[in-house]
């Protein structure tokens, strides 16, 4: 039975959805870390690829910066990776670090590049992510801690897994084509 008290709670949980989706990206990360202890602790954690906060600014485009360093999330259906049948290799877009490769990419029907497994394991680093009020696992870059996306266990054989990644926090070549220079 529907109910006005459940009504209103309907319409409170919708409006504080929209006010959280609404934040510009600096607000929402101050909301996210508030909420998300392990988010501090991930950013001081040591990998191979150290740059400052300013650094990676000056280094990475604006949507970029705020995907990989904010742990943004791009609007589905934007990247024009998320398309993308070309076959060839998904790079960090922050250090050039190779992840994924074309053949492990599958169209999962959520907007966002999907891929079943990475190049290999030691290419990604997970972390637990509580925010958004629902656990998560994130993936992030094993060489800079850059911010790639989620992996949810609903994907295809062989392996069960769907990386749901951000469009913004890769970079592709194709086939033949020189891989971008690691960043050291």
């Amino acid at each position: 039975m529907f109910t006005a008290s459940r009504a209103l709670v309907l319409l409170l949980l919708w409006m504080i959805s929209g006010a959280v989706a609404c934040q510009p990206a600096a607000q929402k990360q101050e909301a996210q870390a508030a909420s998300h202890p392990a988010h501090e602790g991930h950013a001081e954690a040591h990998f191979p690829v150290q740059r400052t906060p300013e650094e990676w600014q000056r280094l990475l485009p604006p949507k970029t910066f705020e995907v990989m360093r904010h742990e943004d999330t791009e609007r589905a259906f934007s990247s024009p990776l998320h398309d993308k049948k070309t076959a060839g290799i998904y790079y960090c877009a922050s250090c050039g670090q190779p992840l994924f490769e074309s053949q492990h990419k599958y169209d999962s029907g959520t907007g966002w590049p999907s891929f079943y497994q990475p190049m290999a394991p030691d290419r990604i680093g997970t972390r637990e992510d509580n925010s958004l009020f629902v656990a998560r696992t994130e993936v992030h870059c094993s060489r800079c801690g850059g911010h790639l996306g989620h992996v949810f266990d609903d994907g295809p054989e062989p392996t069960g897994l769907r990386y749901c990644m951000n469009g913004a926090a890769l970079s592709f070549r194709a086939s033949g084509v020189a891989a971008p220079p690691l960043l050291q």
